[in-house]
């Protein structure tokens, strides 16, 4: 009998989730649900999954595993219904939520069995439309389960072998703690200084002008979906009170060395993080999804950018932005140019070089 799975969230993750599936399995029989009619129409018509159910309830009694590919209050509430539902006995659930603790404290009085999962990849697209078998190549995927379940994680690693992730297993605790300082605690950073910028913009307009460069560049996350960003600080608020109070008190530590004129320390500061920043590794997934740009030194004449996204055209390299760092006459500009993975960067920087003399550099 043809193994059955419903995915319910058929948005990014969850459609790309049902192609790897399908990709690796393609004899699974795969169920999907969206609250969405337009998107559950879409992924019928293009093939993401094979069924979709007239509601949640009927997908979910005839399913032998389900994704919960939403947020961790929907999550939540899902895990909750289910409770209420006929479901089949060896029914295993597992979600894709960036926040662990509390769906895995509510899965642990259910009938059903439960591993947590958070596959650390995303996109700066979103929705069914955007679904991409390779979202995840690379990507690490973290299982948390509730008890010992070697089983069933393994039974999960198997089924997820098209996403070709990186598999690591954590508890759930430990989770929100690396993700909170890792990735949740830098989105807040960078949401700040933003806020804080515009509050500044208003007093000083040509300050917004300035700020397309490097600015821009370091606050790249703050432009993260806020429905998802408060769901998750909400779930996740103990270890990122913990972390929030630390930064303060460091940043307090740095004014106080600014008052004193503490050369030393201040030096000492920029030293450390320069150090622990060039030991990271480079270009891989990790808690905040990878930029994969690529930089060009181009004359500031006509037909420069035309000339080089045809080259990635004729090359079949798909770009996902792009923009002039800087462009002033008679000198060179950098054309910044950037990729949804490692593989197309290191095509496309090989693609320019080959057929022009620009220069070409990643960061």
């Amino acid at each position: 009998m043809k193994q059955r799975i419903l995915i319910v969230g058929l948005g990014l993750i969850g459609a790309s989730m049902s192609l790897c599936i399908k990709k690796q399995h393609p004899q699974t029989v795969l169920i999907g649900w969206d609250k969405l009619e337009t998107t559950r129409n879409i992924a019928k018509e293009k093939k993401i999954v094979d069924l979709i159910p007239a509601d949640f309830a009927e997908g979910a009694t005839q399913a032998d595993l389900i994704l919960l590919a939403v947020p961790v209050n929907a999550a939540r509430n899902f895990l909750d219904q289910l409770e209420q539902l006929p479901v089949k006995e060896n029914l295993l659930v597992t979600d894709v939520s960036s926040t662990k603790q509390q769906i895995v404290h509510a899965a642990q009085t259910k009938k059903f069995r439960f591993v947590g999962g958070h596959p650390m990849a995303g996109s700066h697209k979103s929705g069914v439309q955007a679904a991409d078998s390779d979202l995840f190549e690379n990507a690490y995927y973290i299982f948390t389960p509730v008890k010992e379940q070697s089983s069933d994680v393994a039974l999960l690693q198997e089924l997820f072998q098209g996403t070709r992730a990186k598999y690591v297993v954590l508890s759930a605790e430990e989770h929100d703690r690396i993700t909170g300082m890792l990735s949740h605690l830098p989105h807040i950073i960078a949401a700040g200084l933003v806020n804080q910028a515009d509050l500044f913009n208003q007093e000083h307009p040509r300050a917004k002008q300035l700020a397309a460069g490097g600015f821009r560049d370091i606050t790249r996350i703050a432009s993260s979906d806020p429905v998802m960003w408060t769901d998750i600080l909400l779930s996740n608020k103990k270890f990122l009170l913990e972390g929030l109070t630390q930064w303060q008190q460091e940043m307090e530590q740095i004014a106080g060395w600014l008052k004193e004129d503490n050369q030393q320390e201040i030096f000492a500061f920029f030293n450390r993080a320069k150090d622990t920043r060039d030991q990271l590794p480079v270009h891989q997934h990790g808690a905040i999804p990878a930029f994969y740009d690529l930089l060009i030194d181009v004359p500031d004449v006509p037909g420069v950018i035309a000339e080089v996204t045809g080259l990635l055209g004729a090359a079949k390299l798909s770009l996902i932005n792009l923009k002039i760092q800087e462009t002033r006459e008679d000198i060179i500009g950098v054309l910044q140019i950037s990729f949804k993975n490692q593989k197309d960067l290191l095509a496309a920087q090989k693609c320019i070089e080959t057929n022009t003399d620009y220069h070409c550099w990643t960061k």
